[in-house]
């Protein structure tokens, strides 16, 4: 496959995409699946409810009133006996409904004179049949769709213990740059380097987990050997600064000694157009992605929702995302041949964009939750754009 230069802005998300396959699985217990991606159908084990229960606090009542006090039956305790007409038992929200009832009276609707209940109840009232939310062998959710709290949840009460899900991709970053100051107040013509304390947490809302993350100076041979070292032991490589065409710009000259080839090279997207992507030789007969981030705040984080995202999505197995259209709240433009990415929010279902938003420029982008993917040219107030969420 030949290299895509200055390549679409949605055809580099699909080369992205197709340069990863699932990794291996694992299996994990459902309180641990948050953020995790199924890698099998599930179907329920049981019944949900596994039996009538109660939906509110009150009195499980037989046949016409007044009814007969005879009980109790509290949540996790059956009532032992079938409920002969004419009688009820106080019973409490989830507990098991007995056998003969004919409805639950709710407790504020009740009247209680010595050992009787007075009230009005029809049948079938405030009773969660069995199996009304799923049956045994339902579908309950789909190989490749990441876990919410909720879902693990449901999991959990179909009778789960456990999961197969896809195992965390391993993930090196290198900061490249010899300007990059790790702390304190910059100086000296070096620059703070904002790059390192984020993108660790956009992998992990993407579903990476780092497992190394080191700077390295702008010497070419400092480079390649940092490449060959993360090469074995990374499922994807992140890289930031380097992608340009300066003499201290050495991702591309390191790739290529490292045997590896060059997938995209540039985008045609601002800002982030120095991005690249990259293929590196493993021994083991792997291709390891390297996804070369511009040094610009903003714009590595363009290049990382571009090109990272959709590679960590095939590495989980997790299906393709699906943009939704919105319109914008003011005039859009994007330059002749390019695809513009602006930071900005949506309210009320309209994209709004942020202020700041230069490609240096972290403030606007603190401020946002996604982009608007802007097309060349004008896009007037009250067009629709696409809207691409931060993960």
């Amino acid at each position: 496959m030949s290299t895509l230069r200055e390549a679409d802005w949605a055809l580099a998300r699909s080369a992205a995409a197709s340069v990863a396959a699932p990794l291996a699985v694992e299996r994990v217990p459902v309180s641990a699946t948050d953020r995790r991606v199924l890698r099998e159908d599930v179907q329920a084990r049981c019944d949900l409810p596994s039996f009538d229960t109660s939906a509110m606090d009150g009195w499980a009542v037989a046949g016409q009133g007044p009814w007969r006090i005879v009980g109790d039956v509290l949540a996790g305790g059956p009532y032992p006996d079938r409920l002969a007409s004419g009688t009820c038992v106080r019973i409490a929200t989830g507990a098991v409904v007995p056998v003969g009832t004919l409805g639950v009276l709710r407790w504020e609707d009740a009247r209680v004179e010595g050992d009787a209940v007075l009230g009005s109840v029809s049948s079938g009232r405030d009773i969660r049949a069995r199996g009304e939310e799923c049956r045994v062998g339902e579908h309950v959710a789909s190989a490749g769709t990441e876990v919410t709290p909720a879902l693990s949840g449901f999991l959990a009460a179909t009778g789960h213990d456990d999961v197969m899900v896809t195992r965390y991709p391993r993930v090196e970053l290198i900061l490249l740059g010899d300007e990059l100051q790790e702390s304190g107040i910059p100086s000296n013509g070096r620059v703070r380097d904002s790059l390192g304390p984020q993108l660790p947490g956009w992998l992990a809302r993407a579903g990476g987990q780092v497992v190394s993350h080191r700077q390295v100076g702008d010497q070419l041979e400092d480079v390649v050997g940092a490449f060959a070292q993360a090469v074995g032991q990374a499922d994807v490589i992140i890289t930031t600064g380097g992608t340009a065409e300066g003499p201290r710009d050495h991702v591309r000259a390191a790739v290529e000694q490292l045997g590896g080839r060059l997938v995209v090279d540039h985008v045609a997207v601002r800002p982030g157009h120095p991005m690249l992507l990259a293929v590196l030789p493993e021994s083991g007969g792997r291709q390891v992605p390297l996804v070369g981030l511009p040094g610009n705040p903003h714009s590595a984080v363009v290049g990382f929702v571009t090109l990272a995202v959709p590679i960590l999505d095939s590495l989980l197995g997790r299906a393709p995302r699906d943009l939704s259209t919105v319109p914008a709240a003011e005039e859009l433009r994007a330059p002749v041949g390019h695809t513009r990415l602006v930071a900005g929010n949506l309210e009320d279902g309209t994209f709004v964009l942020s202020p700041y938003g230069g490609s240096a420029m972290l403030r606007g982008l603190s401020q946002s939750t996604g982009f608007a993917v802007v097309p060349e040219g004008r896009t007037a107030q009250g067009e629709h754009v696409l809207w691409l969420p931060l993960p």
